[in-house]
């Protein structure tokens, strides 16, 4: 007798040979019956990196050791990248006792390991800080890109303050694929960078900045007022979702 997977996945057959449904559509919810492994208290979506390029990655805040522990245990054993993001420092110390290959950078807060043998990276994603302050963001980017599979450099404290250090750095800037442009305080940085490159720009607000930069939000508003056309903004400190973004653009 045929289980529900197998009858499910005729369907979709022949949905496909009478023309209701296309072969896309057909891949998406064949995702949806063989993806999902089941824990006590998550759902892991294995047939993510199929679809979108990059696996399943894990937010670790708010999630206990031991739960980051057997998330990473079924994304690791099929070979895919782990990176879990916002891990504090204890619970990180739990973790690298079980898996101590892997690497944990407690500025960032993001921990990662990489099974096996790194494939080739593609592309270059430049990651652009405009003060030491917006490192911690910047590296969250950069371990994401890296585990989505892309390159990824950081330039450290070229904010407007001092604009000819930027300008010092246009051959890198002109080298990239994509920038992710992270900056606090009036978030100006992402308008001036996106004035003299070519390349999407993804501007990332971040919380640094005194009493009037409202955790974030001067930063982000002026980023949205942007008018340096086409500047892609996210949300405020998430590095993460940049470095997911400009994944997507260099798997096109």
């Amino acid at each position: 007798m045929k289980n529900k997977s197998n009858i499910k996945l005729s369907k979709l057959v022949e949905k496909i040979e009478k023309g209701y449904m296309d072969p896309l559509t057909a891949l998406h919810e064949l995702g949806a019956i063989h993806s999902p492994e089941k824990l006590d208290f998550a759902k892991l979506d294995h047939a993510r990196k199929n679809r979108c390029g990059f696996p399943e990655f894990i937010y670790g805040e708010g999630k206990t050791p031991e739960q980051i522990i057997r998330i990473i245990h079924e994304i690791s054993k099929r070979g895919h990248n782990a990176l879990a993001t916002r891990v504090c420092k204890d619970a990180a110390k739990i973790v690298l006792d079980k898996y101590p290959k892997a690497s944990y950078d407690e500025n960032a807060r993001v921990l990662t390991i990489f099974p096996g043998s790194r494939k080739k990276l593609k592309g270059k994603i430049l990651i652009v800080t405009a003060g030491t302050v917006d490192l911690p963001v910047a590296l969250e980017a950069k371990y994401t890109a890296q585990a989505c599979g892309c390159n990824a450099e950081i330039v450290t404290d070229v904010g407007v303050a001092g604009i000819h250090r930027l300008l010092s750095r246009l051959k890198i800037l002109h080298g990239a694929d994509v920038i992710i442009v992270v900056a606090g305080m009036e978030g100006a940085l992402p308008s001036v960078v996106a004035g003299l490159v070519s390349c999407p720009v993804i501007a990332v607000p971040t919380s640094a900045g005194y009493g009037a930069s409202l955790h974030g939000l001067t930063a982000m508003f002026a980023m949205l007022n942007s008018c340096a056309n086409g500047v892609v903004v996210t949300n405020i400190n998430n590095g993460f979702g940049a470095a997911c973004a400009a994944a997507r653009i260099l798997n096109k």
